[in-house]
């Protein structure tokens, strides 16, 4: 494996800005973009974008920017523009950012490599031309790099701006060098997923004004046109107009066929996540067996067709085993797509039990490792667990996924933001009150009956929640433990954002005046593709012997975010949109410097 302290890394940090970030030094060099053929007909433009969400949003960007004419394609209507992204929480992975610096976190891109490796745990032919990690880890590279120096003053440019607490996901399995984020990097965007989405659509409406775009809604695409070993364009089916809103499943009547030529295509689609049937025949063994049920954190259109559409015409598809899904579901009481979820982000406090009653032990705390946590469900033999919490946690440290569940961040209200400080956020009430999954109570038995009633499987055993409940509230008589859990309280209760917004002062589960009691049912959420197909670093799509396809890129969820896997096994949170947005970056810049005259 490459060692990134070596000048050779700093070396090829300072090569991603060269000639705009499209090539990446020696390593592109090595491989010369391919001459185009001629397409089977008249190009109708210089390049076509099929997928409308943020990826595909800023690659059309990059390439209206560059002067190129694109069309740019998506099977749901106008309305959906801007993809998953915009229902998103608007998180964003920085590295020693402005808003770090004023919370007293010290970072840096030494810490946030290792932190990237150790999360990541390449393990497949880094050092191999065609191994599944060979793109991947230079993608891992090139993305830290970016997260460490241009990446904030970019977005920043571009009007962005950022909650200035910032959180922190994903704090690791207990090890220096192992999984997670050694320190707070997760950077909420003022105006959520909405804001991200925003300064890309604005400058695609006002090429499309140029007429340098050419949105095509309701256009699925079926196949990649290949000419002489080369992508030449994309044929499909014309969908019947839908007055569907934002994220509601769309008619999928067919009233016409299409056919579009273009010298480069650009597949910018997504993953797999709201398919449960790929999703299950991808689930890989090391995170026991698939579930049986599970709900869906993203809209019905995010199906997966594009990868084997795009494998039909040579590309090759890497890591499919490797996903992300969260275990902190919530079945959506006003649903807006199919099986809808929301994820419980959550502080460091409530106890995590599986659906026996037995208590989870680490790293499987809340907001510490995921998919680990994953597995340990799995393993219990049931698809759900238990948070025991109580109003006082709730009040400070639930936070819900998604840009609908935080209007005070989603609309910029300032009043609405201050108002957490005297009261618990209005969505979380609102779910208390009205979500299949929880159970309130004032005491443990009426709680354990609750939880009991819910499932109908009577697993839960009072006496049993209860002395493990009391063997934590005991450990809390001191400002040290064994607990593990409480340590992890203590230690987030040392960092001031942590104080300020997201842990709950440290209590006793059992203490009346916390209460009352609540009980939550998570259930498996689906979410991210992290494998997909395999590009090199300014997003050609590579053939099974490693060498691009003529005129084909990808960017986004459905490349890995990046070389087929970024992430490798596990992710590190706030660098998925972030991933969209460097890759669609890439892939948008290559695909306009292939086709300068």
């Amino acid at each position: 494996m490459e060692n990134s302290s070596v000048p050779g890394a700093i070396t090829r940090r300072r090569a991603l800005t060269v000639a705009g970030g499209v090539l990446a030094g020696a390593a592109l060099a090595q491989a010369p973009f391919p001459a185009f053929a001629a397409s089977a007909g008249a190009s109708d433009a210089d390049a076509i974008v099929v997928g409308h969400g943020l990826a595909g949003l800023v690659a059309t960007a990059e390439l209206a920017a560059a002067g190129r004419k694109v069309l740019l394609l998506d099977q749901e209507p106008e309305a959906s523009l801007g993809g998953q992204a915009f229902w998103s929480f608007g998180g964003l992975f920085f590295v020693d950012s402005a808003e770090q610096r004023l919370m007293g976190v010290k970072d840096s891109h030494d810490l946030a490599w290792q932190d990237w490796l150790g999360t990541a745990g390449f393990d497949r032919g880094i050092d191999d031309p065609k191994g599944p990690d060979h793109w991947a880890y230079k993608w891992a590279q090139a993305y830290v790099d970016f997260a460490s120096e241009e990446k904030r003053a970019w977005l920043s440019g571009l009007g962005m701006q950022w909650f200035p607490i910032v959180g922190w996901a994903e704090r690791g399995g207990g090890l220096a060098d192992g999984h997670g984020n050694s320190v707070p990097r997760f950077h909420v965007t003022w105006g959520t997923g909405p804001a991200v989405v925003e300064p890309f659509e604005k400058k695609v409406r006002a090429a499309v004004a140029d007429k340098r775009v050419t949105f095509k809604f309701r256009h699925r695409v079926d196949d990649l046109i290949v000419t002489g070993g080369a992508v030449t364009g994309v044929r499909g089916a014309v969908l019947a107009p839908s007055d569907a809103a934002r994220g509601k499943p769309s008619s999928r009547t067919v009233v016409g066929e299409f056919e579009l030529n273009a010298p480069v295509v650009v597949v910018t689609s997504g993953g797999i996540g709201a398919n449960h049937d790929l999703v299950r025949a991808n689930w890989p063994a090391r995170l026991g067996t698939p579930p049986k049920s599970m709900i869906t954190g993203v809209p019905a259109h995010v199906d997966g067709r594009m990868l084997a559409i795009t494998e039909r015409a040579g590309g090759r598809i890497v890591n499919p085993d490797r996903m992300w899904h969260y275990t902190e579901g919530l079945k959506n009481y006003d649903p807006i797509w199919p099986g809808h979820g929301i994820r419980i982000l959550p502080g460091p406090s409530s106890m995590w039990f599986d659906a026996t009653g037995k208590r989870f032990s680490s790293p499987d705390i809340p907001g510490y490792d995921t998919l680990h946590t994953l597995k340990s469900i799995s393993d219990s033999g049931y698809d759900y667990s238990w948070f025991v919490t109580t109003q006082k946690i709730i009040a400070k440290e639930f936070a819900l996924s998604g840009s609908e569940q935080n209007p005070d961040l989603t609309e910029k209200n300032i009043w609405k933001l201050l108002s957490r400080i005297w009261q618990t956020p209005e969505p979380i009430e609102r779910f208390k009150e009205k979500g299949e999954d929880f159970v309130v109570a004032k005491t443990l038995p009426e709680l354990v009956t609750g939880m009991n009633r819910l499932t109908g499987d009577n697993l839960i055993e009072l006496a049993a929640l209860q002395r493990q409940i009391e063997a934590r509230d005991r450990e809390i008589d001191n400002p040290y433990t064994k607990d593990v859990q409480v340590m992890g309280i203590r230690n987030a209760l040392a960092y001031p954002g942590d104080t300020l917004s997201r842990t709950a002062a440290i209590h006793k589960i059992l203490d009346p005046a916390a209460g009352p009691l609540i009980a939550v049912r998570l259930n498996i959420l689906t979410r991210k593709t992290l494998g997909g197909l395999q590009t090199d670093l300014s997003g050609r799509v590579l053939d099974a012997s490693g060498t691009p396809i003529a005129g084909l890129y990808a960017a986004g969820e459905v490349a890995g975010f990046g070389g087929g896997g970024v992430h490798g096994y596990r992710s590190l949170e706030g660098t998925f949109l972030g991933g969209c947005l460097f890759s669609g970056r890439q892939a948008g810049r290559a695909a306009a410097q292939a086709t300068a005259t």
